[in-house]
């Protein structure tokens, strides 16, 4: 897929793994990104980054991901000023991570928190689909206008949707919520990816390791000593840019499809 005068909206953007896809895209030539992010940092990422980039790409908005309203704001805005969005990298996401059912000191069984669990899922799964079907809505509508039916393979790719899903798809211990979250992008991905291509738009997913984010910072540290980085191949935390690299390949090389593992290597015992 080219990328030379592309649009496209990224969530979460404001740092970690979505800051960096957002810098390498731009540096890919893209003609304009939206950057959503929930916190005021937005702001001052996009500031910076077009600093670095010494052109106006990165194009701050602030809100909720799980509101409806907003998400249409956001594409109502850029598609008004740049027209399409081909690239959407829906990558906001949280962690509330908890054992599923564990025993307080009088033996009563705790299970994990209802609420938590349900957050989890707004923020983490249904988010990302919807902020991606918007994204292929908006190619849809477009190529209605132009009289345009079943794409072609001729008329070349009109986008691609990539989902962040994690290593923690294929489980990990006190990460109920969070792993069902992500393995339920796996199954929003290989439906879309075969009810999108018929307005010339690619879905796949990618399955980071743990990385060195904001969120894995919060993280015990002492837990991503022991327990994390000795079942790591490269025994170290990945780098948002080295995600960011991977993104890019698979938004660029069309061939590309499914899945793709940026693990480092790990390998948890069971």
């Amino acid at each position: 897929m080219q990328l030379q005068d592309r649009v496209a909206v990224i969530t979460g953007g404001a740092s970690g793994i979505a800051r960096a896809t957002c810098m390498s895209l731009a540096r890919e030539g893209l003609r304009a990104i939206g950057v959503v992010d929930v916190s005021d940092d937005v702001f001052s990422a996009c500031e910076q980054g077009n600093r670095e980039l010494e052109r106006e790409v990165l194009i701050p908005f602030k809100g909720d991901v799980t509101n409806t309203e907003f998400r249409r704001a956001v594409f109502g805005e850029v598609v008004k000023r740049f027209g399409p969005v081909h690239i959407c990298v829906p990558a906001a996401g949280i962690v509330r991570d908890a054992l599923a059912v564990k025993v307080d000191e009088a033996g009563r069984p705790i299970l994990y928190d209802e609420h938590l669990f349900r957050k989890v899922i707004e923020v983490n799964l249904l988010a990302p689909i919807y902020w991606a079907l918007e994204s292929i809505a908006t190619i849809a509508a477009d190529r209605a206008r132009r009289g345009l039916g079943r794409w072609e393979p001729e008329q070349r790719v009109q986008g691609t949707i990539i989902f962040i899903g994690s290593i923690s798809s294929s489980g990990n211990r006190g990460q109920i919520s969070y792993a069902t979250t992500k393995a339920g992008l796996e199954g929003a991905q290989s439906t879309l990816a075969k009810e999108a291509i018929y307005h010339g738009v690619r879905c796949a997913i990618i399955h980071p390791g743990f990385t060195d984010t904001p969120m894995v910072r919060a993280m015990d540290q002492r837990y991503i000593r022991e327990k994390i980085l000795p079942q790591t191949q490269l025994r170290r935390l990945l780098r948002p840019e080295e995600i960011a690299e991977a993104i890019v390949f698979m938004i660029r090389n069309s061939a590309t499809s499914g899945a793709l593992w940026v693990d480092a290597g790990w390998h948890p015992p069971a």
